[in-house]
Parts: structure tokens; C-alpha cells; sequence
């Protein structure tokens, strides 16, 4: 499976929250995985997951590995847990079999865990490319090189338990079922092009009304799957619409989701003080200021 896109995409990745891990060759007949120091059964969905990824790793079908991994984003929540835990497992595997790979070409190994984890072994904003070779080589990612001290990233939880639905089965949903699909692809290519001219000419007004507009897109598009999958709760909706509350008072900020519940705000350094006025339990980054 090589998990090739639809289109291209563009992240951002956040100093301080993301995933640690460690793995080596055991001596054990199955693979022995720990997730923020609980030790996991073979049968629990992330333990199968990682265990089906590394048969691509695997020497011979009785080679078998101790993971050890602590995530500081929660699992399955729509915080891109996923993104950074198969990001940390490459680099992981990189020491553990001395390939002194590029990141060029570790974003290769780490789609073929989680698309957006390919991103996420960049620091600040990287672009995933879709590209066109039927063999993935040329689908992988690059960062953006441009700091940009002022840029803020605020994280709204409203629910941090496990997805009923994981990104992926939700997307391969609306692929199959969705009518509004058709026009995604081209949308989401028009989109990253002005988000990725607005991050080089710090037009953070282009950025934000871009990356809110493309994520409702977005959830539209699952909204509209059958049967429907609507990631939002009564929460979701409450920020959003503080959100544009807080713009109609002229404050310049706007708000991206992942497949989830959760709310990413998108606001310069300016308005922090304003911001924490309506959210009040917020965490912000500030990506470049580190």
C-alpha cells in the first residue's frame, strides 16, 4: 500500500508536543509495544497497526521489535498523533538500522504509515507533494523555509478520547459515498497554492481565511458522506462561532480542524492577550519562537 494522496497538502508542525520513540531487534516471538509506559496487547488497534507497518521493516517473517513510545498529543483525537507517532518510529528505525537517511527520504517511509506523518519530520511549515511516478517516489515532503516569529497556533481541545472513526476509514468513506468529493482535490491544490504565497509573503489574512475555509470544506465533504461522519460536537461549534465573534470585533484570528473535534486558532503574537479573554484554557505555540 503505498498511500499516495489526492492532492498536495502543507502542515505545521508544533515545538513540544509530538511523540518519542525507541526500537531494537528482540529475541521474543511477537512484537512488544509500550505506549506511554503501558505495555499494549498484540490485539489492540495501535499495536496491530504498528505491527502490519514494520513487516516492511522486518528481516524475515520471525524478526520482532521492542517499541517504546510516549505520545504528548492524545491518540486518535484529531491532534495529528498519528502524523507525529509514525514520523518519531522512522527516525527510530533510521538509528536502529544505521541508514543515515535524508529526511527527503524518510518522508517517503513515513507515508506509507500515515500520509501526514511524511510532514512532520520538518520543523515550521513543510509541504507534502502528491506527485504524478505510479511508484510514490517522487510523493514526499520538504520544509517551507520561512520563519515567521509572530505566527501563533492556538489548541482548543473539546474532546481528546479516541475517534470513534479514524481518519482513514473516514476518508476512504467519502472517497466511495460523497457527490461533493469530486470538486475536493482541486480545491484543496488551489488552497495550498495560497496558503503557501501568503506563508512567504507573511499575508497572515490570506493564510488564515484560506486554511479555515479549506477545513470546513473539508468536514463538508464527510458531512455529506453516507452514512454522514460529523467530527464536530456542541463545543466545535461554540469556538467557532467565538471565533468569528472575535473577528467581527477586528481581531485577525481563524481556526483550523483535523478529522476531529478539536479547534487549531490561527493568530499573530499581537492578540494573544485578547485571544485568552474568550479562551481562557488555550494552549498556545508559537512555532517559530523557540
Amino acid at each position: 500500500e503505498l498511500n499516495l494522496p489526492t492532492n498536495s497538502s502543507l502542515s505545521i508542525s508544533l515545538p513540544g508536543l509530538g511523540t518519542k520513540t525507541s526500537i531494537e531487534k528482540n529475541q521474543h516471538t511477537e512484537d512488544i509495544i509500550t505506549l506511554n509506559k503501558q505495555l499494549l496487547s498484540k490485539e489492540s488497534p495501535f499495536a496491530k497497526r504498528l505491527s502490519l507497518f514494520l513487516n516492511y521493516f522486518r528481516a524475515s517473517p520471525t524478526q520482532f521489535f521492542t517499541i517504546t513510545t510516549e505520545n504528548s498529543v492524545p491518540t486518535a483525537a484529531g491532534l495529528a498523533s498519528s502524523a507525529s507517532g509514525y514520523a518519531a518510529l522512522v527516525l527510530a528505525l533510521n538509528d536502529c538500522f544505521e541508514w543515515n537517511l535524508p529526511n527527503q527520504k524518510l518522508s517517503l517511509l513515513a507515508r506509507l504509515g500515515s500520509g501526514s506523518a511524511s510532514r512532520s519530520l520538518y520543523k515550521g511549515f513543510a509541504i507534502w507533494h502528491k506527485g504524478t511516478a505510479n511508484n510514490g517516489l517522487d510523493s514526499y515532503a520538504e520544509p517551507i523555509k520561512t520563519s515567521w516569529a509572530e505566527f501563533c497556533v492556538g489548541l482548543v481541545e473539546v474532546d481528546i478520547s479516541e475517534k470513534k472513526m479514524g481518519s482513514t476509514q473516514g476518508m476512504q468513506n467519502t472517497v466511495e459515498t460523497c457527490e461533493l468529493y469530486s470538486a475536493w482535490p482541486q480545491k484543496a491544490e488551489q488552497d495550498l497554492l495560497k496558503i503557501k504565497q501568503a506563508i512567504e509573503q507573511k499575508n497572515f489574512k490570506l493564510l488564515g481565511k484560506t486554511a479555515e475555509n479549506n477545513a470546513l470544506s473539508m468536514h463538508a465533504t464527510m458531512i455529506a458522506t453516507w452514512p454522514p461522519i460529523l467530527y464536530w460536537q456542541a463545543e466545535s461549534v461554540t469556538a467557532m462561532q467565538q471565533v468569528w465573534q472575535l473577528r467581527d470585533k477586528g481581531i485577525e484570528i481563524y481556526f483550523t480542524m483535523d478529522a476531529g473535534p478539536n479547534l487549531k486558532l490561527l493568530f499573530l503574537a499581537s492578540d494573544i492577550i485578547e485571544i485568552k479573554k474568550t479562551f481562557g484554557e488555550i494552549l498556545i505555540i508559537q512555532p517559530f519562537n523557540v
